[in-house]
Formats: structure tokens, C-alpha cells, sequence
């Protein structure tokens, strides 16, 4: 799915700003809106996985949409439509994303717990790597056709919910004694320790600092990239996460988790002030390694986090509650740096990433002090 999700993504904010002609206010605003619908839905098919004790028919129903709106994308001819196709594919996303997570959860043994969820960011990567690079292939067989290269993600998307349907087994739960009940409960939410919130207040932190990928590729358009070269930026941050987030998660079961999360921090920050100052396409191509690096730093041990500061019986619920303050987030990075872009210039959007991720970095810290 990723794979058939990236091969659109990589293409997508230069169809929207190029060929439908939209501000870059608008695509922040799409973007934002679209990734943080599938980060609040999660916080309802979470509690729901919970509550019915099942994840594996919520993957099913997640997968399944996803792939039925891939055929809106090559079919749309005006932004309203794109961001009609988007958001049902994000919703597909949101409805499967925590019970996926739970799923796990419910099968890592906890000494590995961070190498499991490092080992499923890096696959889970590999279609984002893969997708890019079959974008540019099809760019250069089709002679830039994007429209005729995005009927391309239909196949593969159809493909994940068939291998999905056969090959998955989620672990026997007891549903004898479960009865229908509302998704969230304050009741459920007072059994969440205070170390549960502080890694939801962390992951907040994190996704403030930064807002959508799609101003990666505009970045690299904007100091000239061809468009057939354009999806080679989600190939070097797919790769570059997809590398890094399996040893990142094996590392931070010995050492501790925050000094991985310390250390994904730097990493953004640094990969902001090189994307802010470059001048050329080698600067904005180290800018987004770094960016990749710093998701595969973060991504995976802030799931693990979760997943060890939460009750067995409730992860699912704490996924989509952690993901719910990640999508509010990434809505307001997104929509603030489309602002700052199109009002004052690309720079200023990438120095506040920094300037946000500085605040995210020192927020850390201090935790980190305390429990020295």
C-alpha cells in the first residue's frame, strides 16, 4: 500500500501547485487536513479494535478504502477533487494505522518491543522507497504524463487488502464477556499513567516541529528539479528513514529511548537549516537524508513508548489517542508553514520548523533531567 501511496505522493504537490495551479497555502492546507484526518480517525478504530477484540477486519476495512480511492487521483481535474480523493484515502489510513499498531503490539515480546516496531517502520518504509523510484521510471517511460503515471498505484494498492486477506493472523482474544460500548471512556483514560501523557506530550512536540513531506518535493522544484527527477527527494527520505529505523529501535532497547529521540531531534533541526540555506539541488538532497534520518530516530520508538506505558488491554485506544494530538499537529505545522511559504518565502517556513523542533529538543531534555 505504501508502495502505491508514495508513487501519488512523490507526484502529487506538483501536480496540484503545476498542472491544477493551487497556492502553496492550499496545498499545506490539503496536506495538513489529509494527514490529519487519518491521525484522528485512529483515535476511534483504536478504542474500537479494543473494544470488539478484533484488529484484523478494521486493517481489512483501512486497506480496502485506501485502495478504491487510488483511481480518483488520475481522475481528477480541479483541487476540490484531489482533496476529496485524499482525505478518503487518509480515512482509509486512519481506520487501519492503530489497530495495525496494536497488532504489534499485542505480538512483540517486550524485551524486543522497540526492535519489532523499528523492524515494522523499515518495512513499512520499503514501499515508500520503492514508490518513488517506479514513479520516476514511469515518468521518463510516459513522458511526464502524471495523470497516466498515478492509474499506475491502483495495482498495488488492490494487491495489499488481497495479501492481507490471506496471510495475516491476529492472536486469539477473549470476546466472550465484551459488550458494546462507546469507543473513548473517561474511565479508560484515567488508567493511563503519567509517563503515557508525557510521550504523548513529546509526540506532539515532534509533529508541531514538522509538517508535511509535499514541502520536500516543492522545495526541490523550487531550486530546479525536473519533474521526472521530482519523486528522487521521497526516494532519498524513504530510504534514509527505511536504513535507520530498525537499528534505531534495536539501539533504544539497550540504551533507553530518549537519547535515540534526543538524537532524532538534532537531526531535524539540522535538516531545516540545510533545507532554509540551500542554493542547489545537492544542499536539499543532504537537507532531506536528514529529514529521513530523523523520522527513523523518532517514528518507531515513540510507538514503542506508547506501547510499554499503556495496559494490554488498551492500546489500541492509546495509539488513536497519541495519533489524535499528532494529526491536530501536523494540521497546524502544515497550514503555518504553507503561510510563511507563500507569504515570506520557503526559508523562513523551514528556519520556524527549526525554531519548533529547538522547543521540542529542550522539552526532552528536561524530561530527561528529571528522571536522572
Amino acid at each position: 500500500m505504501d508502495l502505491s501511496s508514495e508513487l501519488i505522493h512523490s507526484l502529487l504537490p506538483v501536480f496540484l501547485v503545476g498542472t491544477l495551479g493551487i497556492s502553496v497555502l492550499t496545498l499545506g492546507f490539503i496536506e495538513g487536513m489529509a494527514e490529519a484526518t487519518a491521525l484522528i480517525v485512529k483515535v476511534f478504530s483504536g478504542a474500537i479494535s479494543d473494544a470488539i477484540g478484533r484488529r484484523k477486519v478494521l486493517l481489512l476495512l483501512g486497506y480496502g478504502l485506501a485502495a478504491l480511492t487510488k483511481p480518483l487521483f488520475p481522475l481528477a481535474h480541479a483541487a476540490e477533487q484531489v482533496f476529496v480523493a485524499r482525505l478518503l484515502d487518509r480515512i482509509g489510513k486512519g481506520i487501519r494505522g492503530a489497530p495495525r499498531d496494536a497488532l504489534v503490539a499485542d505480538i512483540a515480546p517486550p524485551d524486543i518491543r522497540g526492535a519489532c516496531f523499528g523492524l515494522r517502520q523499515s518495512m513499512d518504509t520499503v514501499g515508500a522507497f520503492l514508490g518513488p523510484i517506479l514513479a520516476i521510471l514511469l515518468m521518463s517511460w510516459l513522458h511526464d504524463d502524471i495523470a497516466m503515471v498515478l492509474w499506475f498505484a491502483v495495482i498495488p494498492a488492490l494487491l495489499s487488502v488481497a495479501f492481507l486477506g490471506v496471510g495475516v493472523r491476529e492472536p486469539p482474544h477473549d470476546t466472550s464477556r465484551r459488550v458494546f460500548r462507546s469507543p473513548i471512556r473517561l474511565s479508560s483514560l484515567n488508567r493511563f499513567s503519567r509517563a503515557y501523557w508525557w510521550v504523548m506530550a513529546i509526540g506532539t512536540a515532534f509533529t508541531l516541529a514538522r509538517f508535511s513531506e509535499a514541502f520536500l518535493v516543492l522545495r526541490a522544484q523550487q531550486l530546479g528539479f525536473r519533474i521526472t527527477w521530482i519523486p528522487l527527494v521521497m526516494v532519498v527520505m524513504a530510504g534514509c528513514y527505511m536504513v535507520s529505523a530498525y537499528p534505531a529501535g534495536k539501539w533504544s532497547d539497550r540504551v533507553g529511548r530518549t537519547a535515540l529521540l534526543i538524537a532524532g531531534l538534532v537531526l531535524l533541526v539540522m535538516a531545516d537549516v540545510v533545507l532554509a540555506r540551500a542554493t542547489a539541488a545537492p544542499m536539499v538532497m543532504v537537507g532531506v537524508a536528514l529529514w529521513g534520518l530523523h523520522m527513523g530516530f523518532s517514528q518507531g520508538i515513540l510507538a514503542a513508548m506508547v506501547a510499554e506505558t499503556t495496559p494490554s488491554d488498551l492500546k489500541g485506544t492509546a495509539f488513536g489517542l497519541f495519533n489524535f494530538a499528532s494529526g491536530v499537529a501536523l494540521l497546524l505545522a502544515s497550514v503555518i508553514a504553507g503561510w510563511l511559504w507563500q507569504s515570506h518565502g520557503a526559508a523562513l517556513a523551514f528556519y520556524c520548523s527549526a525554531l519548533l523542533g529547538t522547543a521540542a529538543l529542550l522539552l526532552l531534555l528536561i524530561r530527561h533531567a528529571s528522571r536522572s
